[in-house]
């Protein structure tokens, strides 16, 4: 235990998984990555954006999806810009600060992210199946209520393991098989047993998220029975629409983080958690503005009016030069 204590002191910084060792696919990687991080900067800007100066989406849901959109860009904002300075400047290495920074707020937000969707999944569930009790159920304080909550299960869950993890003595080197820090690869440098304190956070976690997604599974039941009673083909339809971008989001998040962290250690070595990683780190936060913004004539008006106010606004401007 004291060897392993002195090498934890020594330990300055870790020494991440590089995308490629060749200089060409380096600079490629920095394109792509760039090109991924400004499309979900650009996506979840137009949509806070929208809902922050159209009225018509003051509501619960449009709430909640401003909410989203803002643990989307501070997760994917948490990885990849050091992934990128990386591969643009040939280097491998995080600081212990930084490392124990990037824990924090990956498990922060994206914790977040998932109480928030749980709670998406009941205002679904109450706008289709108790919409009478709809302005009762989800005033804007009980909305408030809800989404302080969210963000602080997140932060609370986070808080907890990146300080049990950081306290754990390391005696495995400092190289870490991910492309950014990650709990797992972190308990793989620690001592002989000295992970099993983590390790019952981490059940405590487990049974937390599972909770949620039956929750969720549970609400789309029921929502998919009170649908199939609506007489309309109208009115189906248009319950399905209000229900489609965020059951694809919860299905995009769920199963990339199952693939991510349940597949059987057999088929785990590096280049695939590589990719299996960047699949539910990066792609869902970048791709959820676009799922969001296809089947949704709402946020569509929004942002059509969004553009032609900044259009309108500039015209002036440049007309005076």
């Amino acid at each position: 235990m004291s060897n392993g204590s002195f090498i934890t002191d020594s330990i300055t910084e870790f020494l991440l998984l590089a995308f490629a060792d060749r200089r060409e696919l380096q600079l490629l990687h920095f394109w792509f990555l760039l090109g991924t991080y400004l499309v979900a900067l650009l996506g979840n800007g137009l949509i806070i954006t929208a809902i922050a100066c159209d009225r018509h989406l003051h509501t619960p849901m449009y709430f909640f999806l401003l909410n989203l959109s803002l643990l989307d860009l501070g997760s994917i904002s948490t990885t990849l810009p050091k992934v990128m300075a990386n591969s643009l400047w040939d280097t491998r290495d995080i600081s212990y600060a930084g490392c124990s920074a990037q824990v924090f707020f990956f498990l922060f937000l994206i914790g977040a992210e998932f109480s928030l969707l749980t709670i998406m999944s009941y205002d679904r569930y109450v706008a289709i199946c108790k919409p009478l009790h709809y302005g009762t159920l989800l005033g804007s304080r009980a909305c408030v209520h809800m989404a302080a909550a969210a963000w602080g299960t997140g932060l609370l869950n986070s808080l907890l393991h990146t300080v049990n993890t950081f306290s754990l003595p390391l005696c495995q080197g400092n190289n870490l098989d991910q492309f950014f820090c990650e709990i797992p690869q972190i308990l793989k440098l620690s001592c002989s047993h000295s992970y099993l304190r983590e390790f019952g956070l981490l059940v405590f976690s487990a049974s937390f998220y599972l909770t949620c997604f039956v929750f969720i599974v549970v609400s789309y039941v029921q929502i998919l029975r009170a649908v199939l009673r609506i007489p309309s083909e109208q009115g189906r339809y248009k319950a399905f629409s209000t229900c489609l971008p965020h059951l694809a989001v919860v299905s995009l998040f769920i199963s990339t983080g199952m693939v991510a962290h349940l597949k059987p250690p057999a088929i785990s070595f590096p280049s695939l958690d590589l990719v299996v990683s960047f699949l539910y780190s990066v792609v869902p936060p970048a791709v959820n503005p676009l799922i969001y913004s296809m089947r949704n004539q709402d946020l569509k008006d929004a942002l059509r009016k969004l553009f032609s106010w900044l259009f309108l606004y500039k015209l002036p401007l440049t007309l005076c030069k």
